[in-house]
Formats: structure tokens, C-alpha cells, sequence
């Protein structure tokens, strides 16, 4: 909060001001310098407290004082990632405001934009992209960086999927378009019965797909809470699989368990998505994720080394820091 000296004769517009600059100032001064509350300054300046209110919000809107609001200071956040980058073990935690759900998207886009600028990415790389609500929610964003010419691929099957956030072919098309790549599709369920799976697995189609998975230099991954606690999840996962009672979180409905083991269950061995084994050897992968109901989920997968940076917002961070630092204490 900054206060102006007055000028003499200066011209604040075309309507006379209600009091002079020098009454201005003095109210400014003793209300936003000293800290003396509006009652004192109307006895100090021998006129009423509604008078003194009036005083300064004609100092405010004449430019006399400037009011500044601003968020969290940014060596505070840049520490926040900074510790909770350290304590996942992951190269870098890119932290976002906490927002409401509604703003979401565009918020995490930001941190996933500037995640994307630091890989480097050439036409013709290979970025992968997973389902779900929050990547999906990113890719309808505006502010996505420009990457001419990379291809873009799903990391998994899920054409038959009702809800927009696991049509994977859908937000990959969506992704590329924002970001001025070139799209490839993976017109596959993500869990084909026994004749299905053997007829894909031999279709040249889906093999460039798979061909990609193994060439792609970054990844942009959803973090799922536990499977049998949410409000929304797709319609190919068994959750009447007792297997999956020991699921702690998955990455592209690769579930794993606390150890960041992965769990099986009948039919898992036909599932057409990336493997978690094969996630550790993507150069970059990128997570997105938020919600304390993600919280075990997304420090396990960052300890199993599914991810190595993470797009976050405060209130996350803060407790994926909580959740470290009493595993450790305990």
C-alpha cells in the first residue's frame, strides 16, 4: 500500500475532486501508513468517520493510493514445489493456486504448459497421453504451448467409453489441435475379450500405436485415488475383482497396491494400455493430479517411479508433504 504525495494544481479529470489533496493525504496517511482506524482520523481531522471513509476511497480512486492484492508470495510456492518435488523423489513438482473445480482445468494447463516448455519437444517426437477426468479437463484449456509437428498418441484403449474423459482418441485429437501436433488413434476397447484381444494384437493399425509407446520421449498421465472409492471410473474395470480391494491408485488403469506393486486380477493380462514397467523408461512423463483423495495414490506412483514430474496445486502439495513426512515418522 503506497501513498502519493500530493502535486499542486494536478489535474485528477474532469470532476472537481470533494475535498482538497491535502486532506487526502492526510486521511491516506494516517489510515494506510500509521494504522490509526477510521474513528481516530475523523477526531484527529475534526469531522465525521462516514466522512473519512469518503475521503479515502476518493484518494483511492483519484491514484493517491494504490491497492495491491496478490496471491501467495512466489518464493513461498517455488519452496512448496521445491520440498515436495525433494520428498516424492521426483525431478520437478510444478505447483499451481488451489482453485475451484470449475477452474480446474485451466489452472493445471498452466502447470502443464510449462512442464511441456522444458522437455524440448521436436516435430516428429512422440508425446502419450492417458484418459481421464483431470487430463481431460487440460485439454480443453486454452494456454497449451505450440509443438508443431509432434505426434500424439493414447496411451490407452477406450473407444467404447460413454463419459468425454475416457474417450482417449477424443482427447488426444483435442490435445493436438491445441498444441498444432498430429494425432494417431487407438480404435481398441481398453479391456477386448479373449478373440478380440488376439485379432488387435495382429492389426497393423494398433501395432504403430504400440510402436509408438516404446518411441515416446514424454507422457502426460492421470493419478487415480483407489478404484473401489470413487464417484467415477470406467466401465471395463472389474470392480467386483477382490484383487482390486488392495489397489491403492493407478496410471492409465494400471492399478497398483501401497508397495506400488502392480495388481492383477482376471482379464488384466489382455488390458491394451501402457505398462507400468514401461512407464520408468519414458524419458519424461508428467503427472496431473489433485484432491486429497489422490494423495496415497500420488506419492506411491511417484515412489514406484511411474512419473518424474508432477502438475499439482497447493493444497495437494502441502499434503503430499504431510503424508511423507508422517510415513517417514512413523
Amino acid at each position: 500500500m503506497t501513498t502519493t504525495e500530493p502535486v499542486p494544481g494536478h489535474d485528477r479529470g474532469d470532476q472537481p475532486p470533494r475535498f482538497s489533496d491535502e486532506l487526502l493525504y492526510a486521511a491516506a496517511r494516517l489510515y494506510y501508513l500509521e494504522d490509526i482506524n477510521q474513528a481516530a482520523i475523523a477526531a484527529r481531522l475534526g469531522t465525521s468517520r462516514a466522512t473519512v471513509s469518503r475521503m479515502l476511497t476518493e484518494a483511492r480512486r483519484n491514484g493517491m493510493v494504490h491497492v495491491e492484492v496478490t496471491p501467495a508470495h512466489v518464493a513461498d510456492r517455488d519452496a512448496l514445489a521445491a520440498r515436495a518435488a525433494e520428498i516424492l523423489g521426483l525431478r520437478t513438482v510444478h505447483m499451481t493456486p488451489t482453485v475451484p473445480e470449475a477452474l480446474r482445468g485451466p489452472s493445471l494447463a498452466a502447470g502443464v504448459s510449462a512442464a511441456l516448455k522444458g522437455v524440448g519437444l521436436s516435430p516428429g517426437d512422440v508425446l502419450l497421453l492417458s484418459s481421464g477426468r483431470t487430463v481431460y479437463e487440460v485439454t480443453q484449456a486454452a494456454g497449451l504451448p505450440h509443438l508443431l509437428g509432434i505426434e500424439v498418441a493414447p496411451m490407452i484403449g477406450g473407444q467404447d467409453e460413454p463419459e468425454a474423459w475416457y474417450q482417449t482418441n477424443e482427447i488426444v485429437r483435442r490435445f493436438a489441435v491445441n498444441v498444432g501436433g498430429h494425432p494417431s488413434f487407438l480404435y481398441a476397447p481398453a479391456l477386448p475379450g479373449p478373440e478380440l484381444h488376439a485379432t488387435l494384437m495382429n492389426d497393423p493399425a494398433i501395432n504403430r500405436v504400440l510402436d509408438l509407446w516404446r518411441t515416446a520421449r514424454c507422457a502426460i498421465v492421470g493419478v487415480g485415488p483407489p478404484p473401489l472409492a470413487r464417484d467415477s471410473i470406467p466401465g471395463f474395470v472389474p470392480t467386483g475383482s477382490l484383487a482390486l480391494r488392495d489397489a491403492v491408485g493407478d496410471v492409465c488403469s494400471r492399478f497398483y497396491d501401497r508397495d506400488g506393486r502392480a495388481v492383477s486380477y482376471p482379464g488384466s493380462d489382455r488390458w491394451i494400455s501402457t505398462h507400468l514397467d514401461d512407464l520408468r523408461k519414458i524419458p519424461v512423463t508428467i503427472a496431473v493430479a489433485v484432491g486429497d483423495a489422490k494423495v496415497v495414490s500420488i506419492a506411491t506412483g511417484a515412489r514406484a517411479g511411474y512419473f518424474t514430474q508432477l502438475v499439482t496445486d497447493t493444497a495437494t502439495a502441502t499434503a503430499l508433504i504431510d503424508h511423507m513426512t508422517d510415513e517417514r515418522g512413523a
